[in-house]
């Protein structure tokens, strides 16, 4: 089973009727990461500079406690990426993910309404974008984040192709 390799499509079953999985490219761990490093240096500057002003340099020592945050989250972001994959199987695309709680949903191909492409100002740095999936049930509205942005147009593409074919047997 693959978890962590962003190459391949992700399309169709292995031996033994498993699905693909495709995991997450690694710039959506980076971006992530960065993120992680700026919040963390702006908290740490904030509980140098403040407390040592207003009360004193002991009080200045809760500024390592962001650094220490951060270094617990640098492990548990990677833990969370590894996580995300998704497979393309013949009749729905399944998204799975999480560490402690395990999420995997199942979107039938035929019940899909709407597939768009998303990517903030962040992600487009990075060069990510996400594919969201949207269906008639709002609860099972699927995200999957990080992707290039080529693989999210051919997955949006692939998606909606299959989705029209399913919606039209109906």
């Amino acid at each position: 089973m693959e978890t962590g390799s962003p190459q391949g499509t992700g399309t169709g079953t292995a031996t033994g009727g498993q699905p693909v999985w495709t995991g997450l490219p690694p710039g959506l761990l980076r971006m992530r990461r960065m993120l992680l490093v700026v919040w963390a240096g702006l908290a740490t500057a904030g509980l140098a500079v403040l407390p040592w002003w207003l009360a004193g340099p002991a009080w200045a020592a809760f500024a390592l406690l962001p650094p220490a945050l951060a270094a617990w989250g640098w492990v548990m972001l990677e833990r969370n990426w590894r996580s995300w994959r998704y497979a393309e199987r013949a009749d729905d695309l399944l998204i799975s993910r999480g560490v402690l709680w395990r999420e995997q949903t199942v979107v039938p191909y035929g019940r899909m309404q709407l597939v768009e492409v998303t990517s903030g100002p962040v992600e487009r740095y990075f060069g990510l974008a996400g594919v969201q999936v949207h269906t008639a049930a709002a609860a099972t509205d699927a995200t999957i984040p990080g992707l290039d942005p080529a693989e999210a147009e051919r997955l949006r593409d692939r998606l909606t192709e299959l989705g029209e074919a399913r919606s039209a047997g109906l």
